[in-house]
């Protein structure tokens, strides 16, 4: 009697199913993401023991160097119609707005392509009168002349009447058109200081004394979690 010949089942496997579905969650993260933006210092915060963390939208981050120069980072809602380019290209409207009436023989005036350039910036720190000259420059350009710069100009400035550029900046976010950042930043949640660990205290101050002087009493200060050998 002959032998049954038993057939041979193939070991292939279909991965087009699996390939489907990596390609769908690597699509989802991308489009969920939210990237960190390059900031213009290296800010390494002192450790505390607080653990309520800062909101990644909807915020106004203020760097302050050891040197005492001052940054703005601002990042809008993660919905399309607050998104974080369209909320910074109308705050730089609204400063350039606040410069103009404070400086009316001295006036700057952005095109829509420098503003729309301004908005894809997480990070900035340059005297407004520098402004149109800074957009102009190259990323690796751009990047060295906010080291070198000046940062933003910050005073001891008590009066509320007569707000200096980094009030002026504040007061441009307070007035956007995203009414959640507006929100925040009355709850306190939408301005964060975020100082070097060697930064002086009498620097980071003057930044708190800026915000009180404009009725921005409420904001948080960014700190690293504190390990149990600290």
């Amino acid at each position: 009697m002959g032998k049954v010949k038993v057939k041979k089942k193939e070991t292939r496997i279909d991965m087009t199913a699996m390939s489907d579905v990596t390609v769908l969650l690597l699509t989802f993260f991308m489009l969920t993401s939210t990237f960190l933006q390059k900031e213009p210092i290296t800010v390494i915060t002192p450790p505390s023991v607080s653990e309520e963390k800062v909101p990644d939208q909807n915020l106004v981050s203020v760097l302050v160097s050891p040197e005492g120069k001052v940054y703005l980072a601002i990042t809008g809602s993660k919905d399309s119609t607050y998104k974080s380019e369209t909320v910074r290209g109308d705050i730089l409207k609204n400063m350039v707005k606040s410069y103009n009436e404070k400086h009316p023989s001295n006036k700057i005036s952005l095109t829509n392509k420098e503003v729309e350039e301004f908005s894809k910036i997480g990070a900035f720190g340059v005297p407004m009168s520098q402004m149109k000259k800074w957009l102009a420059m190259d990323i690796e350009n751009r990047d060295k002349a906010l080291e070198q710069g000046p940062g933003i100009p910050i005073n001891m400035n008590e009066d509320p009447d007569n707000p200096n550029e980094f009030q002026m900046w504040i007061r441009a976010a307070y007035n956007s058109l995203n009414p959640e950042l507006q929100e925040t930043m009355v709850r306190g949640k939408g301005i964060a200081i975020k100082a070097d660990q060697t930064t002086p205290y009498s620097v980071v101050n003057i930044v708190m004394d800026n915000l009180q002087t404009i009725k921005m009493n409420k904001f948080s200060l960014m700190t690293a979690l504190k390990t149990e050998e600290e």
